[in-house]
């Protein structure tokens, strides 16, 4: 794989890179951004770097309209024409601001060329070339992407933190925090507003789209999600009758919404619904997004997160239910984890005693994601250094097993051992309620998607060796990515995907794990790091 060096005040940084995207994608991708206004189309000119070494091929016509041949001569090129192939050393020239937000990766970006779900015919007369946004509203993410509504056309996109997690990274600790009082809820709600609001702007800053020909907002979460968003209903969430049951947790007002994130003020906001208490409306932007219940044969969604939201699909009935897990998937709440950015440790292989792995973006290591996780408790247990109850073998040191040492030490430990394990017995469960709810086995199961960032990174055969997916042929395996941004941008552009979704509403079955009669001895048959049996 190519590498390109990129010098820097700090010292030099190492990106190992796919060929294909430009420059300017790649260098947004690890975290590095520089300037740009015009979505990395050539029009603007800002994002000048200076090649060093390596080939580039000839300038483009845009790069010969913004440089003199003394610059193109010193080796001044503009990052978004530049789609390196080899090995690149540059230096930029003129770096963007910092930004908590990073541009969706290119595996995320789509078009969706179908009958657009909001009439253009209804669309301003004063916006001739109207957008939509999809917002994803994850427990520990926040995502969105921007369309041109006429064709489907992906625009740009971002993702970064979601700001409640200083409330509490789990959405327990949060509707309490909630439920404290009437001012710290509306902080809570507020605070995620006024986000979505900073990726918009950042979006529009630095793609150089005008902010006010956004007509249609469309936007999925998790019930709890939802209604701290809302300010309705959340202290609902709090009771165990009323997870099984609907909640309205709609917005009544969404005026102010629109003016903070100033886009077009009469533009239409809509809140997907979810099913219930505990099964929101990002787990049926999944089920729409992988098209699961469009077929005869079983298939079975896990969308990964803090509160893992699980489908199975039975050729008839769409059986559905949620695990909470925690943010252990995430790269949260585990004391060397880190979410999948970059700096994290994605993929880790342990052989004959030697320890490799990669790095988001290339540099230094920071901590571990989630699929850095999953290889690194699987590579342990295959090695003899963990057993399949979770413990150290006595040549691990009693702080655990040291990935890196130096200033920060990144160290796999016991608890962090045991937050995993319960993470992956809660969703081990689930999968094994639904198959016995359907009078199904794994061998009936012709296609398992798996959702989540913490998806587009897996290994799928170091995952089935611990227990954390079933354990079928891998080829049935999917890693569908973003599912809940997805199907949010289905519902934004396609009348299929609205259609979809009342069909599926009429399929649904609810269970609640917590009511199974089995639930406890399920759980700890499961907390075991073998295959699922």
């Amino acid at each position: 794989m190519p590498v390109l060096i990129v010098k820097l005040e700090e010292g030099e940084r190492r990106i190992p890179f796919i060929p294909g995207p430009s420059l300017r994608n790649i260098l947004d991708t690890a975290a590095i951004r520089v300037r740009s206004g015009c979505r990395g189309m050539g029009a603007c000119g800002l994002c000048r770097v200076r090649i060093i070494e390596g080939e580039v091929g000839k300038p483009t016509l845009n790069e010969h309209t913004h440089l003199d041949n003394a610059q193109l001569t010193q080796g001044i090129r503009l990052a978004c024409q530049v789609t390196p192939e080899q090995d690149l050393q540059i230096v930029i020239l003129e770096l963007a601001p910092k930004s908590n937000w990073r541009s969706l990766p290119d595996r995320e970006k789509r078009s969706i060329k179908r009958h657009p779900a909001f009439t253009l015919r209804n669309s301003p007369r004063k916006v001739k070339r109207p957008y939509g946004v999809a917002v994803d509203l994850g427990t520990t993410h926040i995502s969105l992407s921007v369309y041109e509504l006429s064709s489907g056309q992906y625009l740009a996109g971002r993702y970064g933190l979601n700001p409640q997690m200083n409330f509490g990274s789990d959405v327990i600790t949060r509707l309490m925090a909630a439920s404290e009082s009437q001012e710290q809820a509306q902080s809570i709600s507020q605070q995620v507003i006024e986000t979505i609001g900073d990726a918009l702007l950042d979006i529009a800053t630095r793609e150089g789209i005008n902010l006010h020909q956004v007509v249609h907002l469309v936007l999925v979460g998790n019930t709890a999600m939802l209604a701290l968003l809302s300010g309705r209903n959340y202290e609902l969430l709090l009771q165990p009758s009323h997870w099984m049951r609907a909640i309205d947790c709609l917005p009544e007002n969404t005026e102010a919404w629109v003016a903070s994130w100033d886009i077009y003020p009469q533009a239409k906001i809509e809140v997907i619904p979810p099913l219930s208490g505990f099964v929101g409306s990002d787990l049926i932007a999944g089920v729409v997004a992988t098209h699961l219940n469009k077929n005869r044969t079983g298939g079975l969604f896990i969308d990964f997160g803090t509160n893992s939201e699980i489908a199975l699909w039975d050729g008839q009935v769409l059986w559905i239910t949620s695990a909470a897990g925690g943010p252990a998937f995430e790269g949260c709440g585990i004391s060397c984890g880190i979410p999948a950015e970059p700096g994290a440790i994605y993929r880790i292989n342990l052989k004959d005693g030697t320890l490799d792995f990669d790095v988001i973006a290339g540099g230094e290591a920071q901590g571990v994601c989630g699929s850095g996780l999953v290889d690194l408790i699987a590579s342990l247990v295959k090695s003899g250094r963990l057993t399949k109850r979770g413990r150290f073998v006595s040549e691990v040191p009693k702080e655990g097993f040291v990935l890196t040492e130096g200033e920060q030490s990144i160290v796999l430990t016991k608890s962090d051992v045991d937050i995993f394990q319960r993470a992956k017995a809660a969703v081990g469960v689930g999968i094994k309620v639904l198959l016995a709810k359907a009078g199904m086995g794994f061998k009936d199961l012709q296609r398992v998607c798996v959702g989540g960032a913490f998806g587009h990174l897996l290994n799928v055969t170091n995952a089935q060796d611990i227990g954390l997916l079933p354990n079928i042929h891998s080829k049935l395996v999917e890693l569908c990515g973003n599912t809940a941004l997805a199907g949010c941008e289905e519902f934004l552009l396609s009348s299929m995907g609205t259609e979809h979704l009342e069909s599926l509403r009429e399929q649904a079955k609810i269970i609640n794990l917590s009511q199974y009669h089995d639930f406890d001895d399920l759980f700890f048959e499961n907390l075991y790091l073998e295959p699922m049996r």
